[in-house]
């Protein structure tokens, strides 16, 4: 077995290259599913029957096609909208490849994380800005999102560990990233500490997730 020293000499730059790699998938594609996600989010919320503005059809079509894209699994999302993806990025390949099935797949999966925030907000708030003349776009700025910011962050470390585990999917087409070199050095050449130290690292970024997101919920909680 290779020392230390040895290891991180052969494979040290590549493990950290991965790393960045890794989490500009992960912020980029999580940060534009965010904004698509929580616009959808507001929208079946408000939309829902007993919300700011009642509309079966549109709720109900959109949560339709909410549902369908969060049923369908990452690695057949990914490779069946390559064409999209190249004609979108010009490529299909490494972390600009990988960003637009990051994104169209993890979008729905926020919109229904905040629709479940936003519910959680008690009703009196909302009666109260409603009571003061704000319209439906006040109400949601200034009453619903800053009530459920708590529960949102605690969704949004949810959200970050359910895609860390999608790059590491895409590492399957040559995606780069961490699960890239797992498969390619750990798996296709057998190269055992490699798999292993992969591992480690994509668990330690996840502790790493949900702690900062748990601390900045409570700080924020004021409830």
């Amino acid at each position: 077995m290779a020392s230390v020293s040895d290891f991180l000499a052969q494979y040290g730059s590549l493990l950290a290259g991965g790393i960045g790699d890794t989490l500009l998938m992960l912020f980029v594609s999580t940060a534009i599913a965010y904004v698509l996600g929580t616009a959808l989010g507001v929208f079946l919320y408000i939309t829902a029957p007993g919300g700011l503005r009642p509309a079966r059809v549109a709720n109900a079509i959109v949560g339709w096609v909410v549902n369908m894209a969060r049923s369908i699994p990452f690695i057949i999302l990914l490779v069946a909208v390559m064409p999209a993806t190249r004609a979108l990025v010009g490529t299909t390949i490494g972390v600009r490849g990988v960003v637009p099935p990051l994104v169209i797949s993890a979008t729905p999966f926020v919109a229904r994380m905040i629709e479940q925030s936003l519910a959680e907000v008690p009703r009196d708030s909302i009666e109260a800005a409603e009571a003061c003349g704000a319209s439906v776009p006040r109400v949601i700025i200034s009453a619903l999102l800053p009530e459920a910011l708590p529960s949102i962050v605690r969704g949004v470390s949810i959200t970050l560990i359910a895609v860390l585990g999608y790059t590491a999917i895409a590492g399957a087409v040559g995606a780069g990233g961490l699960g890239d070199i797992a498969i390619r050095y750990g798996y296709y050449r057998y190269e055992d500490e490699v798999m292993l130290v992969t591992v480690i690292l994509l668990v330690i970024l996840v502790q790493v997730i949900q702690s900062a997101c748990d601390l900045i919920a409570n700080r924020i909680d004021h409830r």
